[in-house]
């Protein structure tokens, strides 16, 4: 499931309609509206008959009972990029995790690495670099983390040329 992205978990069947408690594992909660459809790690796709925030409650179309619903209990569900952009509006300085992983960082036009993955730590988000082999021959470590702060470390993240320029991070490299 390359083109998917994990965003919730299914949880218990609630009342007797079909109801099943959603365990959100994304920014945007406002994906999970009427008519989207998603894809369950069973491969089963669900399509969305109701949504509601206040009670962390969902329902699917065709499973309209406890008994059915309880089929879905525990399942994670998946949307799909292309999904995921049109139903989620970033603002300015806001990216997909998706679109940050593989992208190459620079720091005064030296190559310090490649994105592996990003996380999330109580309070800043953190890209986890893949350092770059030549700095690696220099007796640097293999990888390490950068705060995703556009006042403290990143300046400029470019998308479709999969590159973003920071500062102060070359010497988060050296003493890590």
């Amino acid at each position: 499931m390359t083109d998917k992205i994990y965003v919730a978990k299914l949880g218990k069947a609630v009342g007797l309609k079909g109801h099943l408690r959603l365990f959100i594992d994304s920014d945007f909660p406002e994906q999970f509206k009427k008519g989207v459809t998603f894809t369950t790690n069973k491969k089963t796709t669900l399509k969305v008959s109701e949504y509601i925030p206040s009670r962390d409650l969902i329902k699917f179309e065709n499973y309209d009972d406890m008994d059915n619903a309880k089929k879905l209990t525990n399942q994670q569900l998946y949307a799909s990029i292309e999904e995921t952009k049109n139903n989620c509006k970033l603002d300015e300085n806001e990216f997909f995790w998706f679109d940050i992983v593989g992208c190459e960082v620079f720091e005064n036009g030296k190559l310090l690495g490649i994105v592996k993955e990003m996380h999330r730590f109580p309070l800043d988000d953190y890209m986890e670099i893949n350092t770059d082999e030549s700095l690696i021959k220099e007796n640097l470590p293999k990888n390490f983390l950068i705060p995703f702060k556009f006042e403290n470390y990143i300046i400029d993240v470019d998308i479709n040329n999969k590159r973003i320029e920071v500062k102060n991070s070359f010497e988060i490299l050296e003493n890590s």
